[in-house]
């Protein structure tokens, strides 16, 4: 025969249990509920990639945004789409690529092109298409391309191994405020 009270000593075990768990996951399930309702359907960005495969993480801070591209294949493209009024002030760009033969980013009217050396890691960057009038660092469509390693610090031989090639994309591409911009990658050991 059962005794009444260790039935109940069970349940209440059973209630206080589940308490503590509800608890212990409530921030997380409210933190997760605040990131999708923080945008509701208003993302900040709308990205359209070549491949299926390709891969845009977006990252949105204070003023600042970072879009990490990955491409398995490493030759595409992606058009970035901003959903509000203004770009961001800083707009940075990774690049998980082993080399960087080639890339391009334009926003309709002014192209920007960019190579690292396979080589030797030097970095030539060019306007509209003028490969043989390279920029300069005094130039307002410069733009610094860093070689990072996996453990986040500057590397300088490629292929990169598990690393990214990282830019912020000059404010003078953004001062007309397009509406979008389209990125083209192509990595050299695809």
């Amino acid at each position: 025969m059962k005794k009444p009270f260790e039935t109940i000593r069970v349940e209440v075990a059973t209630v206080s249990n589940f308490l503590a768990i509800t608890f212990l996951f409530l921030p997380a399930i409210v933190g997760l509920t605040s990131c999708v309702t923080a945008y509701g359907d208003d993302l900040p960005f709308r990205i359209t990639t070549k491949r299926d495969d390709d891969k845009v993480e977006v990252k949105v801070e204070e003023g600042k945004t970072h879009f990490t591209v990955q491409s398995p294949v490493g030759i595409s493209q992606a058009i970035i789409e901003r959903s509000g009024e203004n770009w961001p002030t800083t707009v940075m760009l990774r690049l998980r690529l082993k080399g960087l033969e080639k890339f391009k980013v334009t926003d309709g009217k002014i192209t920007l092109e960019a190579s690292v050396s396979s080589q030797d890691g030097k970095v030539r960057l060019w306007k509209d298409g003028k490969e043989d009038s390279p920029l300069d660092s005094k130039h307002p469509y410069w733009m610094e391309i860093r070689m990072v390693g996996k453990d986040g610090k500057p590397v300088k031989t490629i292929p990169l191994k598990e690393g990214y090639f990282e830019m912020k994309l000059p404010k003078a591409l953004f001062e007309d405020n397009p509406k979008s911009i389209t990125l083209s990658w192509i990595d050299f050991y695809r």
